[in-house]
């Protein structure tokens, strides 16, 4: 039975700064060339000219992408040296994706995505579901994840591969950041999750929906802010997010459904 939903719906209106941020960082994300060179630069940093050549395009044409994606922070350039060449080795900018490069970029579209979150402006609203579901699809396959919002283990991203997945705190002699697929084990920094031996909570999928369990845990579990009831689940929707105990040392999981529009 799916609990009371008293957590406030936000309207993002044209009037709000992180909009007009938004729809800038969607601008650049909607170019099938700048989601290439992304996936391109996953694999290993590269030059211009490196990069020209694996996507097929102009040495011009490439360098405005990148530089498009180096506005909204999801790539970095620093010197490197070329390959070698007639004239020798040659200094040369070499560009990289930032940090944990497309899991950000879910994770923060997911965050704008959230049901509690409606955004005032319709084709803002469609452009960010359409890019959203290309990269989710792309980047997770089939299986739903909890990308770990704060914290130690901030971005991670946990591929739900069983229809059973337990949530908690690692034990000490556990290494941190386990992902079986059927198991969520997060650092011990977040001490205020019960452990996974007991667990504090567990995703369930039973007849095509998943939903979400508070095991009983000491420092409850909260869907969108609302507190679930002791061994209470609830169905879990695309972009929803689970906070595992309040403070600094809870931790937040922001729920990923591949497909959704």
């Amino acid at each position: 039975m799916k609990a009371k939903d008293r957590s406030p719906t936000i309207v993002v209106d044209d009037a709000v700064d992180s909009l007009d941020e938004l729809s800038e960082y969607l601008d650049v994300l909607s170019s099938s060339v700048r989601l290439r060179i992304l996936k391109f630069l996953e694999k290993k940093p590269s030059d211009v000219r490196t990069i020209s050549r694996a996507i097929e395009t102009s040495y011009e044409n490439t360098k405005k992408h990148l530089d498009k994606l180096l506005v909204i922070g999801v790539i970095k350039k620093k010197a490197g040296l070329s390959a070698s060449t007639s004239r020798g080795v040659l200094p040369v900018w070499e560009y990289s994706v930032v940090g944990g490069g497309l899991e950000a970029i879910i994770r923060n579209l997911s965050l704008f995505s959230n049901p509690q979150v409606q955004i005032a402006n319709p084709e803002i609203s469609r452009r960010l579901a359409t890019v959203k579901k290309t990269l989710a699809e792309d980047l997770l396959g089939e299986f739903p994840a909890a990308i770990v919002i704060g914290g130690m283990d901030d971005g991670k991203i946990f591929l739900l591969k069983s229809d059973r997945v337990t949530v908690g705190r690692r034990e000490q002699k556990k290494q941190a950041g386990t992902r079986s697929g059927n198991e969520i084990a997060l650092a011990g920094f977040y001490s205020a999750v019960t452990r996974i031996a007991k667990p504090h909570g567990r995703f369930v999928h039973e007849n095509g929906t998943w939903y979400i369990e508070d095991c009983g845990s000491t420092g409850g579990t909260r869907l969108n802010g609302t507190r679930l009831g002791v061994d209470e689940r609830v169905p879990v929707r695309d972009s929803d997010v689970i906070e595992l105990a309040k403070g600094i040392y809870g931790a937040k999981l922001l729920f990923v459904l591949p497909g959704t529009p």
